[in-house]
């Protein structure tokens, strides 16, 4: 089976059919963040407060581009994966809700001027920690059984592009659970306060360890290891090895390691660049 498209298909307008075809929901759940995301960088530039020393705006609009790629890629990859009509609309709004509720709740706590994340100043604070955190725990589930059906069955689609998706999705819900190690101290950074020097965007620290480095990194396996098994399963791919689903595995073992010493690093106190 190839897995190659056509030209029309790879154009930017082509992609977009493509998703909007595979999957509505995620699909429009997705442009609703990218629609937030423009709205967010409209405003930021006229609000001068600050939230742990960045504009308040800074955080819900990186939650709405990084939201918008997730759904997209679970839009597309669920495509791929044989399910009874029933599991997969249950799939789909386990995935689509507690994203639509995270992305709220985060904008929300931005228009106030508060911290989103480890805010325990007040009742209402701890609320809406706590519903944003039973949103990550539900679609993280979904992403677990998601995951589970990927190892479990054959999709029908080439080895390396399923071996991809397997160990991204697994990845990925790895680096998901890495939340817990942020909840248990109440705080992403290790060595020092949150909201202190960091760098452009991300905001990652540069005096201590940063555990959303890791957290990042390892989240986007989601997108590196089903892209690099779909490229050498293309015939152009296959001609580069004559065992393509081993080095696709040799691909993911070598990036679960890196997200791994992301993590052990940060646990170190240790800034990704210090400056």
């Amino acid at each position: 089976m190839d897995t190659t498209f056509t030209k029309a298909q790879v154009t930017p307008f082509g992609l977009v059919r493509e998703m909007r075809r595979r999957n509505p929901l995620l699909f429009g759940v997705g442009v609703a963040h990218l629609v937030l995301l423009a709205v967010m960088l409209v405003i930021a530039p006229f609000d001068g407060r600050l939230v742990t020393g960045v504009n308040p705006w800074i955080k819900p609009m990186k939650f709405a581009a990084s939201i918008a790629v997730y759904v997209f890629t679970v839009g597309w990859l669920l495509y791929e994966l044989p399910l009874k009509e029933g599991a997969r609309r249950l799939v789909n709004w386990l995935i689509a809700a507690p994203m639509t509720v995270e992305i709220v709740l985060i904008t929300a706590q931005a228009a106030r001027g508060v911290r989103s994340h480890f805010n325990y100043t007040s009742h209402f604070d701890m609320l809406v920690f706590s519903v944003m955190g039973w949103a990550i725990v539900v679609n993280t589930v979904a992403a677990a059984y998601v995951t589970l059906k990927f190892w479990k069955t054959d999709a029908g689609i080439p080895a390396p592009y399923l071996w991809g998706i397997r160990m991204g999705f697994l990845i990925f819900v790895l680096a998901s659970l890495e939340g817990f190690a942020m909840v248990s101290q109440s705080a992403h950074s290790v060595g020092v306060p949150d909201g202190g020097a960091g760098l452009p965007v991300v905001n990652w620290s540069t005096k201590g360890g940063d555990l959303r480095v890791a957290h990042f990194f390892g989240m986007h396996a989601l997108q590196a290891l089903p892209l690099i098994g779909y490229l050498l399963s293309t015939r152009r791919g296959a001609r580069l090895t004559a065992n393509p689903v081993r080095w696709v595995k040799a691909a993911g073992a070598a990036y679960a390691l890196a997200a791994l010493l992301l993590f052990v690093w940060a646990m170190s106190g240790r800034a990704l660049v210090s400056l």
